[in-house]
Formats: C-alpha cells, sequence, structure tokens
C-alpha cells in the first residue's frame, strides 16, 4: 500500500477542520488533496480522535505482528510433518 504522505493525526486534523464548517473546497486546495481522497479519509477515519486513532494504528501493527508469527509457527509445523513423514 502506498505510504501517505500525511500522518494520521493530520488526516483527523484536517477532517475536524470540515466538520468545524470549513468548506471542502477550501480544505482541498490548502492541503493539496484530491476529492476522493477526503471522500477515504472520511470512510476511515470518520469520528476518530486522535488518540483513538494512535491506539488503532498499534492494534493494526501488532495484528501484523502476530499474523506473522502464525504463519511462521503454522510454517515450522508443516516443516516438521514433511520431516517426520519422510522417516517412516
Amino acid at each position: 500500500m502506498k505510504k501517505s504522505r500525511f500522518e494520521t493525526e493530520q488526516i483527523i486534523a484536517i477532517l475536524q477542520e470540515h466538520a468545524a464548517g470549513t468548506p471542502p473546497a477550501e480544505l482541498l486546495r490548502r492541503h493539496g488533496i484530491s476529492r476522493q481522497t477526503s471522500y477515504a479519509w472520511k470512510k476511515r477515519y470518520g469520528d476518530l480522535q486522535v488518540s483513538e486513532a494512535r491506539r488503532l494504528k498499534t492494534l493494526e501493527e501488532e495484528n501484523r505482528r502476530l499474523k506473522r508469527l502464525v504463519a511462521d509457527q503454522a510454517l515450522n509445523l508443516q516443516i516438521l510433518k514433511d520431516v517426520l513423514g519422510k522417516e517412516g
């Protein structure tokens, strides 16, 4: 996935500006983002606060790490099964 040039906190701040009443066209022009980007941000970060976004980022990273761990364990188990199967 392409790395965003905006941090999560910046995205939430931009969305909060919009919620405070700043016209969308002004936000898009000032921050140099497209209308599609703003829609995607609203869909993903909608009503999040900065602290919630940080927690979400932490949980996503932990989830990635755990998935990698499970994949490694499954691979090790498969290798052991293959080795034991060939010996017998």
